[in-house]
């Protein structure tokens, strides 16, 4: 083993001592879901630059969770002895390539290449991020230390998305890219300065937990019906505030308020997960399908449906720490492959939730309709785990 590299056995501490360590994991990850996730509020004035509607220009939010889950898993196992940092460098240059590519795209055949890029990166970083906090942190914290990493994540939805949104209105969506793109070098100075190298997997490793493939089972479908739920509704989350009457310049702040109630969120369940990790999950699941049915509801009054979509952001929040940390319990000898299947269910949840989504934008009272359909995933989320105590222990 390299000298740069930790020792598992002995060098493994508490998530204050691995700061910095665990900070920079956050800020990749803020890069990483705002590049996943910045369509989502460009898809009108991507679509009308390029002569496409909002079900098409949805489809770069599709194409990007297809190439995820497709690849995870296969990419994760080819690389599991490789070196983690060098890894998380490789995905952030693939980061910086992809918003290059969108940002100076003459057609919309090279941004939706741009995408393709960017989704194979995401196919990796994501992985390879939530397998790095077991091997830094010691077991007790490592929910914690989840949670400090998905602060980035969810900082991309506070500040990432929203504020890229707004520069895409005042300066245009392609200068929103070139921004993006800036991050990821950022980023990569970050990685270089403040990540401690760790190795890969050993080889001839096994997975010694009686049970532990049917558990991440449990956790992993449950995992994908939420986020099926959450994106057949979010991924159009501009179009529903549009036709409810938000004019185009408040996408960006409204946008904003509803990730700042999902770093509330996050920050409760980081209180709890450790603790009481069954009572959060299904606590957080009945509030989300509460609150995607009440965006629904409200859909015909702006003010309504805005706080409606605070509460219901600040729920999701805390949503990807959860599974994360449920996965990583349930294989625990192997942390790399429970962020793999985590990574690719994910991004499966979020292309079918916008395939799902987009079918439903045609309909009359589409917002009532993307709810309804919403918050049915959500339940039955719900259901797998109630019923996969093993998946989801108290």
């Amino acid at each position: 083993m390299p000298a740069t590299s930790i020792d598992l056995a002995d060098s493994r501490h508490g998530v204050r001592q691995n700061a910095p360590a665990l900070l920079t994991l956050a800020v990749a990850g803020f890069l990483a879901v705002t590049t996943e996730m910045l369509p989502v509020g460009l898809l009108p004035a991507i679509g009308d630059a390029f002569g496409v509607g909002d079900s098409v220009t949805g489809l770069l939010v599709t194409v990007f969770a297809v190439m995820v889950a497709v690849f995870a898993v296969p990419l994760t196992i080819a690389t599991k002895r490789f070196a983690r940092k060098r890894l998380i460098l490789t995905t952030v240059v693939g980061y910086l390539i992809s918003n290059l590519l969108i940002a100076t795209a003459p057609s919309f055949a090279v941004v939706a290449a741009g995408r393709v890029v960017g989704g194979l990166a995401h196919a990796l970083f994501f992985s390879v991020c939530i397998g790095y906090v077991p091997r830094l942190v010691e077991h007790r914290q490592v929910g914690r230390g989840l949670a400090v990493v998905a602060g980035g994540t969810t900082a991309g939805f506070v500040l990432g998305v929203p504020l890229s949104t707004a520069l895409g209105s005042a300066i245009g969506w392609r200068n929103a890219f070139v921004t993006l793109a800036v991050v990821a070098l950022i980023a990569v100075v970050l990685i270089v300065r403040f990540l401690p190298a760790v190795s890969g997997a050993a080889a001839g490793r096994r997975i010694e937990k009686p049970g532990a493939r049917k558990d991440l089972g449990v956790v992993v479908t449950s995992n994908t019906l939420t986020f099926i739920g959450q994106y057949t509704l979010y991924t159009y989350i501009s179009v529903v505030l549009l036709a409810a009457g938000a004019q185009e310049s408040w996408i960006g702040p409204l946008l904003l308020l509803c990730g700042i109630c999902g770093l509330f969120g996050l920050a409760c369940v980081g209180r709890t997960i450790d603790r009481r990790p069954r009572t959060t999950v299904l606590t957080v699941l009945v509030l989300l399908a509460a609150t995607i049915l009440a965006v629904g509801l409200s859909h015909q009054w702006l003010v309504l449906l805005v706080i409606a979509m605070a509460l219901w952001n600040g729920l999701f929040g805390g949503v990807p720490s959860m599974y994360q940390s449920a996965a990583v319990r349930a294989l625990t000898d192997a942390p790399e492959v429970a962020g793999a299947w985590i990574n690719s269910t994910s991004n499966i949840g979020i292309a079918l939730g916008a395939l799902i989504g987009g079918s439903l934008l045609a309909s009359d009272s589409a917002t009532f309709h993307l709810a309804c359909v919403g918050a049915a995933f959500v339940v039955a989320g719900l259901v797998v785990a109630v019923r996969g105590r093993r998946g989801f222990p108290g």
